[in-house]
């Protein structure tokens, strides 16, 4: 999602794609939001102008590698670049589209206004598609680098988020997913394009045609448990998967890690903060505390800033009728207990783990009429394959300690920002 792929007339890559944590567009999206206006960008795209989305970096590279923009003829995200060679078609899905700030998420096409505001030929722009849509087939040439047949219909697909939706069975109103990977994602179906004024959540439109989707991001959810793991170390080896050793080792710790906090900002904040310069912090450290408390708190500090996400769907009255996790967090039984009790809702977990590749598969099914539709489609095929619920008494523990973490954030941006 996000990345931007330049091709020249040849067809030839124009320089190494800008990948969607590249954050390097920062004065692009200031003075973007400048020209237009923050609330117009909002009216137009259904989301601010941030550093992660496609056409700033396109504005990046206009603007400091001029000689390399001049050669730019076409411009796609990195998923429809593989399809591009696979077939010679330029073909982009409207929820991916979503996250290149060009589209109107509204009314499922390119922004005039958005365009002709930043400059950006239309030309260069690829066929808008509905992901379940087939828009092109196997060529010759991408036949012979795949093994793939001849002529085989390519629907337009998703990005991993409404992919990994439609793995997990997110396709109606009420359906929300909470996903831990690289980064963390709280994923609620609507069927309705539901804005945040304050454009502190996303809203896309969905894999669904039809349907939009909200979208909370912590930047590094997974990825804070990573960098303890790369810094300090899972523990001795014994064989088994090093996260399920750092796992086990925060389980002898009591929730609410004895008053120690983590706010997982290490690449900076999406929501609710929308802060590129919000930094990590590790808070209310003792000399009681340990190695296990230290996990524990990320951990419990991850689910705190996806609860952030929730916390919004409740001022924007999105509804929450079921909850599933994804991603490796999922594999964590502590970390599904932990989030049940954050969240202070029943968790489930579906039977494919990979969800982003199953609903892919699932939508290139619905395109070849394998099934009519993608609600059918995830009836048949999702399953859930346990229920996490919350405890009583933990939810309370995790109410107290989630208000204390809100506080967290204004207090050291302060400090960082003096």
């Amino acid at each position: 999602m996000h990345g931007a792929v330049m091709l020249d007339e040849q067809d030839k890559v124009v320089r190494p794609a800008l990948i969607w944590c590249d954050l390097r567009t920062e004065a692009q999206t200031r003075e973007l939001t400048e020209k237009i206006g923050g609330e117009r960008i909002i009216q137009l795209t259904c989301n601010p102008a941030l550093a992660n989305f496609t056409l700033t970096k396109f504005l990046w590279v206009r603007e400091n590698e001029p000689e390399n923009w001049k050669r730019v003829r076409s411009v796609m995200l990195p998923k429809d670049y593989v399809r591009f060679r696979m077939t010679g078609e330029r073909a982009i899905d409207v929820a991916d589209a979503s996250g290149t700030l060009l589209l109107d998420v509204a009314n499922r096409r390119w922004s005039r206004e958005m365009l002709e505001a930043a400059g950006i030929n239309p030309a260069l722009l690829p066929r808008l598609f509905e992901s379940p849509d087939i828009c092109a087939r196997v060529s010759t040439e991408g036949a012979a680098a795949t093994g793939l047949k001849f002529g085989t219909p390519v629907v337009a697909g998703a990005g991993d988020q409404a992919a990994g939706a439609v793995g997990m069975g997110i396709v109606a109103a009420g359906a929300v997913s909470a996903t831990i990977g690289t980064s963390g994602v709280v994923f609620a179906a609507t069927d309705r394009p539901a804005l945040d004024p304050k454009g502190r959540l996303h809203t896309f439109c969905h894999a669904i045609p039809g349907r939009w989707h909200v979208m909370g991001v912590t930047q590094a959810a997974g990825l804070s448990l990573r960098w303890f793991r790369d810094q300090f170390g899972a523990g001795p080896d014994d064989g088994r998967d090093p996260y399920e050793r750092l796992s086990e080792e925060a389980s002898r710790v009591a929730l609410g890690s004895d008053g120690l906090f983590w706010t997982p900002y290490l690449m900076g904040e999406r929501t609710p903060h929308l802060d590129p310069q919000a930094r990590a912090a590790l808070v209310g450290l003792t000399a009681s505390h340990t190695r296990a408390h230290i996990i524990r708190a990320i951990m419990e500090g991850v689910a705190f800033s996806l609860q952030d996400s929730f916390t919004i769907f409740g001022e924007m009255k999105v509804p929450v009728h079921n909850i599933r996790l994804g991603g490796g967090g999922a594999r964590s039984r502590l970390w599904r207990q932990i989030q049940a009790d954050v969240y202070g809702h029943e968790v489930e977990i579906v039977e494919a783990e990979e969800g982003a590749a199953y609903g892919a598969a699932v939508l290139a099914g619905v395109g070849a009429k394998t099934w009519p539709s993608v609600d059918s489609a995830s009836a048949s095929v999702v399953r859930v394959a346990e229920r996490v619920s919350p405890d009583p008494d933990a939810v309370a523990v995790m109410n107290t300690a989630y208000a204390k973490y809100q506080r967290v954030y204004p207090a050291t941006r302060r400090v960082f920002n003096a």
